[in-house]
C-alpha cells in the first residue's frame, strides 16, 4: 500500500515514516503545502496523512482543491490544535 505523509515537524515524520514502513507500506513524504500538491497530481497514493497546519498552502484547501480534482484517495487529517 502507498501513503504519502505530509507533516513539516521533522521528529513526528521520521517516527511516523518508520513506523508505518516497519508495518510494510510504501511512504513518500512531503514537508508543505506546495510539495504535497505535487507529490498527488505525479503519483497515486492509497492513503494520504495530512497535517492541517502545513507552510506554503493549508492541509484543508489542498483537500478541496483534490476533492474537486476527482482524488479518491482516503485521507487521514492530523492536527497539533488543542483545547486550552
Amino acid at each position: 500500500m502507498r501513503l504519502l505523509l505530509i507533516e513539516d515537524h521533522e521528529p513526528l515524520v521520521r517516527a511516523l515514516k518508520r513506523g508505518l514502513e516497519e508495518e510494510g507500506f510504501a511512504v513518500d513524504t512531503a514537508r508543505d503545502g506546495e510539495e504535497a500538491a505535487h507529490k498527488a497530481r505525479t503519483a497515486e497514493y492509497d492513503v494520504i496523512i495530512l497535517d492541517i497546519m502545513l507552510p506554503k498552502e493549508d492541509g484543508l484547501s489542498l483537500l478541496k482543491k483534490w476533492r474537486r480534482a476527482g482524488l479518491k484517495s482516503h485521507v487521514l487529517l492530523l492536527t497539533a490544535r488543542g483545547h486550552h
